[in-house]
């Protein structure tokens, strides 16, 4: 049996972020935690415009599958510093490893395309337009992780270069 870990997802919208950590979670068998979904049914269901709610209840829900023995990925912007450590808090707390994966789509023209063109699988969620993407505040990244470009290659290409990254 495999030991859990957390696999912490990064990135800005319409990276690929979701696409390859939902293959990844396939591929692994691990509980797959969408911040997106999660805020869209706190809007939904409580009739309030999420804030850091979401990541705290994402937080708490991988707590309890990682506690259970269960690997969870976990799929969110993580746009800022104090996020991405309350993510390695939630693995230490646990008990267990954490790899931080930045996805990325390192052309902008195609960046801008998918982000125009896309249509949420959340439903209800409003999805962020190209102009709000780019003034989305993105801190720079102060430890070691992952990064998997997905410009021009597939998402079994990308699930490949990430799983022998990672040696899941």
């Amino acid at each position: 049996m495999m030991t859990p870990r957390l696999d912490i997802f990064s990135g800005l919208p319409g990276s690929g972020k979701t696409t390859v950590s939902q293959a990844l979670a396939r591929h692994i068998g691990a509980t797959h935690l969408r911040v997106d979904t999660i805020e869209q049914a706190l809007r939904d269901l409580c009739a309030f415009e999420a804030q850091g709610e979401g990541y705290r209840l994402a937080y708490r829900l991988a707590l309890d599958n990682l506690r259970l023995g269960n690997s969870v990925v976990a799929d969110s912007c993580n746009p800022i510093e104090l996020t991405r450590r309350e993510w390695e808090d939630v693995a230490a707390a646990a008990g267990v490893p954490h790899i931080n994966i930045e996805i990325i789509c390192s052309d902008s023209e195609e960046h801008r395309r998918r982000v125009e063109s896309r249509k949420s699988t959340v439903p209800g969620l409003k999805l962020p337009t190209w102009e709000d993407v780019t003034r989305r505040e993105y801190e720079p990244w102060t430890v070691d992780r992952i990064v998997v470009d997905t410009f021009n290659r597939s998402e079994g290409a990308c699930l490949h270069d990430l799983v022998a990254r990672v040696g899941a």
